[in-house]
């Protein structure tokens, strides 16, 4: 059987491009790290892949606002074959400022819709936010997520978080009606036990605690804490995870890899 390829997206100031390449890899998939540059060049290249990633960091300094450069180069000069790529049900998540940058240009949370309708903000604490956070995993379907990403994981998870500009914001509350009724939010920040959190378990002050989003047919998936940082128990502070070797990042990008098999 081929492999399942991963393509991850990079430009300048994305700096965790590879720890998103060997969590891919962990998973038995294939993965590139291909240069926006690269892809603009040979757009049909997209094609050729599985699965799209758009991985943490600080593309282009942040400039602007976080994403939003990537995000009007991509739209402007990749907008058609993302989108393609996109409504075809082939697995897309966008990290941290991948998701800023899935927002931003519209893929998220509609990508028929395609347009700007939800942003990610800068934290209510006006400062950087790194440390590990609870998330609380939605399951209003069947008692399962929605998001193809998170099958099969418990109700409350641990992710790190490390961003300045990750409070989510809809344009309005019929936005965040939709997102409710039609399951697509994925992960909310929440305490240890799943109960709303006050600050610093809510790094950000996002609406509703909300930490993760997907489109309603559950392929496209963006969040701001970092799966890719959890995908070894060791990378935990105190060794947490759920098979004693393994953390609950791992299960988020093996899910994408099994989808696609």
């Amino acid at each position: 059987m081929k492999k399942v390829k991963a393509l991850i997206l990079k430009t300048a100031g994305i700096n965790c491009d590879y720890e998103t390449q060997t969590a891919f890899e962990l998973c038995g998939a294939a993965a590139d790290v291909v240069h926006v540059n690269s892809l603009v060049e040979k757009k049909d290249k997209i094609f050729e892949y599985d699965i799209l990633a758009f991985p943490g960091g600080f593309s282009y300094g942040d400039d602007i606002a976080s994403g939003k450069i990537l995000a009007n180069e991509i739209k402007n000069k990749l907008g058609d074959k993302v989108k393609k790529f996109s409504l075809s049900g082939k697995p897309v998540i966008g990290i941290c400022n991948g998701f800023q940058v899935l927002v931003k240009m519209g893929l998220l949370p509609d990508p028929e819709l395609f347009e700007q309708i939800s942003t990610l903000s800068y934290n209510d604490s006006d400062k950087f936010e790194c440390r590990w956070t609870y998330l609380k995993t939605e399951k209003k379907v069947r008692n399962e997520s929605s998001c193809i990403w998170t099958k099969n994981l418990p109700d409350v998870i641990t992710l790190p978080v490390a961003h300045g500009e990750g409070k989510f914001i809809s344009v309005n509350d019929k936005l965040l009606e939709e997102l409710n009724k039609n399951n697509q939010i994925v992960f909310r920040y929440s305490t240890k036990d799943g109960k709303i959190p006050k600050y610093p378990l809510t790094p950000n002050g996002s609406v509703e605690q909300i930490a993760g989003i997907c489109n309603t047919k559950g392929n496209v998936f963006g969040l701001m804490p970092h799966p890719e940082r959890h995908v070894l128990a060791l990378q935990h502070p105190a060794r947490e995870g759920f098979d004693g070797e393994h953390g609950w990042g791992k299960i988020i990008f093996q899910n994408a890899v099994d989808f696609v098999k």
